[in-house]
């Protein structure tokens, strides 16, 4: 009996929390509803650049001289490492300054540290927000990667998607933890100079990491960025015997971090 009641008791508080959390994403959706244009095309300006720069300039010299390890060629290689990218780059940048802009300028974080939710409920609705961000960007991403190739299964499969959307809860939650950190937008600034940039360029998106030396090969993997990259490629081109299945769970382990450090993090906020 007492054992029956426990699980109610658990099973309820779970259901309150994901009603909290989809209340939080409601109120995050209709202050983001107004800006969906500008969200998806926030961050399709870098792959876009990278696209033409790499994979069309660059690109052309790199066929005549070796076979990339995906996709027939430079281009389709680097197009799932710019899906990765764009989700990265709106996820983090999107809920940070969504988060800072609250606590900084506008002073209304209080009413949300004031809500009667579960602290883990806040961080599971502003990191649902940032998913969407991410979504809508890469789906942009994904319209010219189709575009260009004409391999729209390659880019639509459930395992794209789903490697898509770990990518998208990891750097929506590593922005939410840095906009309940930092003091201000310079702050910002930093955290981007010095760890979104570099990782755009180290995070195996215009390179195979199998290549490098050790050295450098242990760095990269240390990027979750680069379990994005990887996934991706593999998913839009090579068989399911080559997949690399664990990119899945490393993935989900890193966002369930996230969510416990952001978590605790709304518990002892103070603004």
């Amino acid at each position: 009996m007492k054992l029956s009641l426990s699980k109610i008791i658990k099973t309820s508080q779970v259901q309150t929390i994901v009603a909290d959390s989809l209340t939080v994403f409601w109120g995050e959706w209709l202050k983001l509803r107004v800006r969906l244009v500008q969200v998806a095309a926030t961050g399709l300006v870098s792959p876009l650049i990278y696209i033409l720069g790499f994979g069309l300039g660059l690109g052309s010299a790199l066929d005549a001289a070796m076979k990339p390890a995906a996709g027939a060629n430079y281009l389709e290689f680097i197009l799932p490492g710019m899906v990765a990218l764009s989700s990265m780059t709106i996820c983090f940048g999107g809920t940070t300054f969504s988060i800072c802009g609250e606590r900084l300028y506008t002073k209304t974080f209080e009413e949300t540290l004031l809500m009667p939710v579960h602290p883990l409920a806040l961080y599971l609705g502003k990191m649902l927000a940032g998913i969407l961000r991410g979504i809508m960007t890469s789906a942009s991403v994904i319209l010219i990667a189709v575009v260009f190739t004409g391999k729209v299964w390659s880019f639509l499969n459930p395992l794209f998607w789903l490697l898509l959307i770990l990518n998208c809860a990891v750097f929506a939650g590593l922005g939410v933890i840095v906009g309940l950190n930092v003091k201000s937008l310079e702050a910002v600034g930093l955290y981007n100079n010095f760890l979104i940039v570099p990782m755009s360029f180290l995070g195996a998106t215009f390179f195979d990491p199998k290549t490098l030396p050790l050295g450098l090969k242990v760095i990269v993997y240390l990027l979750p960025l680069s379990y994005t990259s990887t996934g991706l490629r593999a998913a839009a081109y090579l068989p399911l015997s080559e997949f690399p299945w664990y990119s899945i769970p490393i993935l989900l382990v890193v966002a369930i971090a996230l969510a416990v450090r952001g978590a605790h993090k709304f518990a002892h906020q103070q603004d």
